[in-house]
């Protein structure tokens, strides 16, 4: 009996066509050392954004309200940059003076009604953290701005405003540097980490 059932098994399980799993080759560069085949991936980049973990409760709330003022003036510094680039392309077609100074004003009397209250608002930390943002979205400081658009003598007044209160216009943003701590919390916030 044992025999007879060893039999069927078998012809029942030689009847079964057994197919092996089909796989398409995969081609991929490789490179030989010392005789062994390493296949060579190109990965993308990967920036790994952190801030040091601080170590007393001062630098923790030192750091709490720099994320909370760099959010809250980001989005200024960032709508800066992208008005004096449609500005600078309307700018780029006007022939004369005189319409480029009505331009301005009006840009500027559209700005101040838009944004004025909630400049107004903002901290004294908060603006000097906006003027460093303000040159890293337009490569332009907030001097060289002003100069540009409303000249030479404005640009003046207002630096010598500015100094009065203790900001000052012409501070270059330097995010490999004093604003290293910034420019993480500006990546991290366009990451959408923050």
């Amino acid at each position: 009996m044992k025999k007879v059932l060893l039999i069927i098994g078998v012809l029942v399980a030689g009847s079964f066509k057994l197919e092996a799993q089909t796989l398409k080759p995969v081609v991929a560069r490789a490179t030989i050392i010392l005789g062994d085949t390493i296949p060579v991936i190109d990965l993308r980049e990967v920036e790994i954004l952190s801030l040091k973990v601080p170590k007393t409760e001062k630098e923790r709330r030192y750091n709490a309200r720099l994320i909370k003022n760099v959010k809250k003036v980001y989005p200024f510094a960032k709508l800066a940059g992208i008005k004096l680039r449609q500005y600078d392309i309307i700018l780029k077609d006007v022939k004369s003076e005189k319409e480029r100074k009505r331009l301005m004003k009006r840009a500027e009397k559209e700005i101040k009604e838009q944004y004025g209250e909630p400049l107004k608002k903002l901290t004294f930390t908060q603006g000097k953290i906006l003027i460093k943002l303000i040159d890293r979205e337009t490569q332009n400081t907030s001097y060289d701005l002003v100069k540009d658009l409303r000249g030479s003598f404005s640009a003046f007044f207002y630096q010598t405003f500015a100094r009065l209160w203790g900001y000052n216009l012409k501070t270059k943003y330097d995010p490999g540097g004093k604003d290293k701590k910034i420019e993480t919390i500006v990546k991290m916030i366009d990451a959408g980490r923050l």
